[in-house]
């Protein structure tokens, strides 16, 4: 009887801790990389993409690009510059300048040139292609293009916190300068404001 009723007690358990695990096991939900999910309310991914898509369009809209064009007779050749993050959130800036330089390039209206990094690891190439590559196939040092125009920013934010609502703000700015002169050509501002409720929420 002691067996039977050790081997009801050992069964259920099992049971109990099964369905404990199963109730705590991760989901997982696929979604479209482009869909709009704010959990958190921190800067995320959609605030990247969406920032980026209105202030280059902003930028290549304005008059210095055409400026340029008819004074010079090509398209401005662009870089982006340090883009700094002085917000109190830990925000991923290579993601923001990504989202920036793929609405440049796309648009078709400037050229874009690699950054110092990018080139830094582009010019060791080309100093292993003098030393291994054949006369016809290598590329020969000095012929880059240079920038015309430099694309820098900064991203701040500001928290109002009152029990367990917050409203969290954020500025981003963004300045063309002239390689050439020093001239700023154009000054974007592009502002986010998010209301987060949380039951419970501490901070």
């Amino acid at each position: 009887m002691k067996n039977k009723l050790t081997g009801v007690i050992t069964l259920a358990s099992v049971l109990v801790v099964g369905g404990v695990l199963q109730g705590c096991s991760t989901s997982v939900e696929r979604m479209a990389a482009e869909e709009s999910v704010d959990l958190s309310g921190d800067w995320n991914d959609t605030d990247s993409r969406l920032v980026s898509e209105e202030m280059i369009a902003d930028v290549l809209s304005r008059p210095w690009i055409s400026s340029f064009v008819n004074g010079q007779g090509k398209q401005p050749a662009v870089i982006v510059g340090e883009i700094r993050n002085l917000s109190y959130e830990h925000i991923n800036v290579n993601t923001f300048v990504g989202d920036m330089e793929r609405e440049l390039i796309n648009s078709g209206k400037v050229e874009f040139v690699a950054s110092s990094s990018e080139r830094g690891e582009i010019r060791e190439e080309r100093r292993d292609q003098e030393l291994h590559s054949t006369e016809a196939t290598r590329n020969a040092m000095g012929r880059e293009v240079g920038a015309d125009f430099m694309l820098k920013g900064s991203i701040n934010s500001i928290l109002d916190t009152e029990g367990k609502t917050q409203v969290r703000y954020y500025q981003i700015d963004l300045t063309l300068i002239s390689m050439a002169d020093n001239r700023k050509v154009w000054v974007g501002q592009k502002k986010i404001k998010k209301l987060v409720k949380k039951p419970g929420l501490r901070w």
